[in-house]
């Protein structure tokens, strides 16, 4: 296995902290000693695509906080969402994997089908929703709360338009900014609203435009999508979209731009600002542990800042605004401590109104002011278009 060191040492650093007090003690665990452990990994991509290299790195993560051999992980790449997942699953149980992750929406589905063959093998689904009401006891959902670091990220792009509008870049009437979405899908209209209300704490004159590519992973339709948003009067774009394609059309065309996954400086060194990312080392790990210690798995698992499970990338210098570092940190503090809640009702509206109720699956997500992303279930609920946001779906 190629070992992939981008995210790989920060996670497994974080991972040395939080697994000092459940040290892996095979002779006296109900487990797997780890010696003996074999995981599988289900990825949609391979490393060369950002959702995927960042996952990777978090099973690296994994590996090096748990003593566990590059050998004892079998990993399966490009794996699309149809029966290959299936046949990826059963073959992986077939090899004796005590415990299989997939990473793509699409994936459930044929996870469960192997849940339900090999109920002694543990199955984890990221980014899905059904793992609750399956009723397979060995079938597990997870995800981050990537909102809050898409949220930075927004305050890290509002700070550059402010910026802009100072030096006579843009004007303050016409500050519009683009979206290169995947599909219209809860996961990334709460994705775009996110970054939209981290833009909008600082820079509340933007407007933006969503674009969806209905594919997770196109160079080429992501880039096409980004140059018909700046063509369309978008003075910055951002992406839930896994290559560099949006990135590429930015430093072409000179407009600032905030990426996904990974960092995109090499891709746009005079345009990129920050990424949002993940940190999935803090899953598996916790995940594998539970493996190793023969304790139960969360069925729907979600963390964020306070745990290290979500960050940005680091901020190029050389293009952010003033005063954007001390300005993120403050955020990023105020999210941690819960003093700062990203879907706050008061901050967005809905032709005009502000909400006080919205049901989801029979469950009431707003209370006490917010709405409650990612607390009843792990994959994001939050599927409303905003005011002040144009999404249109082809």
């Amino acid at each position: 296995m190629k070992i992939r060191k981008l995210l790989a040492l920060a996670a497994a650093a974080t991972m040395a902290l939080s697994c000092t007090a459940v040290s892996v003690n095979a002779e006296e665990s109900a487990g797997v000693a780890v010696e003996d452990l074999k995981v599988g990994v289900i990825y949609i991509g391979d490393e060369n695509e950002g959702y995927t290299a960042a996952h990777m790195e978090g099973i690296d993560a994994m590996m090096e906080a748990l003593g566990v051999d590059e050998s004892q992980v079998i990993e399966k790449t490009l794996i699309g969402e149809d029966e290959t997942c299936a046949d990826a699953a059963f073959d992986l149980a077939d090899q004796g994997c005590q415990i299989i992750f997939a990473t793509s929406f699409g994936h459930e589905s044929y996870l469960m089908e192997a849940a339900a063959e090999y109920p002694d093998i543990e199955f984890c689904h990221a980014t899905g929703y059904q793992a609750a009401s399956s009723g397979l006891s060995n079938m597990h959902n997870y995800f981050d709360s990537i909102y809050e670091a898409r949220y930075v990220s927004g305050v890290v792009a509002g700070m550059k338009l402010n910026e802009m509008i100072a030096d006579g870049t843009i004007s303050s009437d016409a500050v519009k900014i683009g979206y290169v979405g995947a599909y219209p899908y809860a996961e990334v209209i709460s994705g775009f609203t996110s970054f939209y209300l981290g833009v909008t704490s600082v820079c509340p004159e933007a407007t933006m435009e969503v674009k969806y590519t209905n594919s997770w992973a196109s160079f080429d339709l992501e880039k096409e999508c980004a140059e018909a948003l700046i063509a369309d009067g978008c003075v910055l774009i951002s992406q839930h979209a896994d290559t560099t394609g949006a990135p590429t059309a930015c430093e072409a065309a000179g407009v600032p731009c905030v990426g996904y996954n990974v960092s995109m400086i090499e891709t746009a060194p005079t345009t990129a600002l920050v990424s949002a990312s993940n940190n999935w080392g803090i899953y598996y790990t916790y995940a594998v542990q539970c493996v190793l210690d023969g304790e139960d798995i969360d069925v729907d698992w979600c963390q964020g800042y306070s745990e290290g499970a979500v960050c940005i990338t680091d901020l190029n210098e050389d293009v952010v605004a003033e005063g954007t570092a001390e300005a993120v940190e403050e955020v990023i503090a105020s999210i941690s401590d819960g003093s700062l809640h990203v879907f706050d009702t008061s901050t967005w509206t809905v032709d005009g109104e502000t909400l006080d109720t919205y049901e989801v699956n029979g469950i009431e997500y707003i209370s006490d002011g917010y709405f409650h992303e990612s607390e009843y279930g792990s994959a994001p609920a939050f599927d409303i278009i905003i005011d002040g946001i144009t999404s249109v779906v082809e």
